[in-house]
């Protein structure tokens, strides 16, 4: 308690601005007494509870906020739907059908019937897109649109794709190549420009993402997967989160930059690498696989209509380079971060 009370005095008057949404995750956790036997440690992509000594639940929450998540050209459906590929993403990482979610809506009290009724279509579309069912929820007043969703499902404990099981030597992978939703958000805020086909391209990149489910529940029955995460965040914070809890680093050799980025990069002086690596809201799945059972997971996932990109390799150097022609360089530990990136 006494050395509670000194960090506190201490460091009591740093803002949210000054913690991000990371460090303040780690704050909170240390306030809380764990479960024993959690199956899934804290911090990963879902959470879960023993049904018996096989069978979890797995649960998952997210939210929407509409300052933060909802750029102005995005229609209330799709905000929505949104908040439920945000959700249904983290439940494709681990290889996990969701069954269920709860929504808890908060709205202004301004918003009109009409608003309502978009906002309950978009989450039923998303709900049923993706083979789940909103059975309940809260509804309140406050000062912005916020959609907090709730999932539940049930899985094997043993065929759950976590984070901290890579090892040196896996190969790295990804469900699909990066950096049209960045693209598309510099379209919107920075006043970027594009034709006519490639704004559609990048547009709807940012307000139609897809989680990559399909994807993520061939991986887990393939058996191939040691590691999993979703990509939200950003390519390269994805990689830090995977490495820091499976104690691995990484060289990637290859990134995955659509096509559309090089010529939205090339048109608006920019650096599609930057684009690709350190933007946010993609939801693929970045994933690390037994070399022995690559072709099991590439035949998995090609199976459901995906595709499979190797982009590099696990290390035992706990650093994450990008080794491209001969020329290394550090991927810095940067992406998305609530409080911290701006808006």
């Amino acid at each position: 308690m006494g050395n509670d009370k000194i960090v506190n005095d201490r460091y009591s008057n740093e803002k949210s601005t000054d913690l991000g949404e990371r460090r303040i995750i780690e704050i909170l956790a240390n306030h809380f007494e764990s479960m024993p036997n959690l199956p899934v440690p804290f911090g990963d992509d879902v959470s879960a509870v023993n049904l018996d000594s096989k069978q979890v639940a797995v649960l998952k929450t997210d939210m929407l906020v509409g300052k933060t998540d909802v750029p102005r050209n995005m229609s209330l459906w799709q905000a929505a739907r949104k908040a439920i590929v945000m959700n249904v993403s983290d439940f494709a990482s681990k290889g996990v059908q969701p069954t269920a979610a709860l929504v808890s809506l908060g709205l202004p009290r301004d918003f009109m019937r009409k608003d309502i009724i978009e906002i309950a279509r978009g989450l039923n579309a998303g709900a049923r897109e993706y083979g789940l069912y909103i059975i309940g929820g809260d509804t309140g007043e406050s000062s912005d649109l916020i959609i907090s969703i709730s999932l539940y499902g049930t899985a094997e404990k043993t065929a759950l794709m976590l984070r901290n099981g890579a090892k040196p030597g896996d190969l790295l992978a990804v469900t699909g190549f990066f950096g049209k939703s960045s693209s598309g958000l510099c379209l919107i805020m920075d006043n970027c420009k594009a034709s006519a086909d490639l704004s559609e391209v990048l547009l709807n990149a940012v307000c139609m993402p897809k989680a990559r489910l399909r994807d993520g529940l061939a991986l887990g029955s393939s058996a191939s997967v040691t590691a999993s995460i979703d990509s939200s965040d950003g390519l390269a914070w994805s990689l830090y989160e995977v490495g820091k809890m499976s104690n691995v680093g990484f060289i990637v050799n290859s990134v995955p930059v659509a096509s559309e980025v090089r010529r939205f990069a090339e048109f608006n002086h920019l650096d599609p690498l930057e684009l690709s690596l350190y933007g946010g809201e993609e939801y693929e799945l970045v994933t690390t696989v037994r070399p022995k059972k690559w072709g099991d997971a590439v035949s998995a996932v090609e199976g459901v209509g995906g595709c499979l990109l190797p982009i590099g390799k696990v290390t035992r150097d706990k650093q994450i380079f990008l080794d491209v022609d001969g020329k290394k360089q550090v991927i810095e530990a940067r992406g998305w971060e609530h409080f911290k990136s701006k808006l």
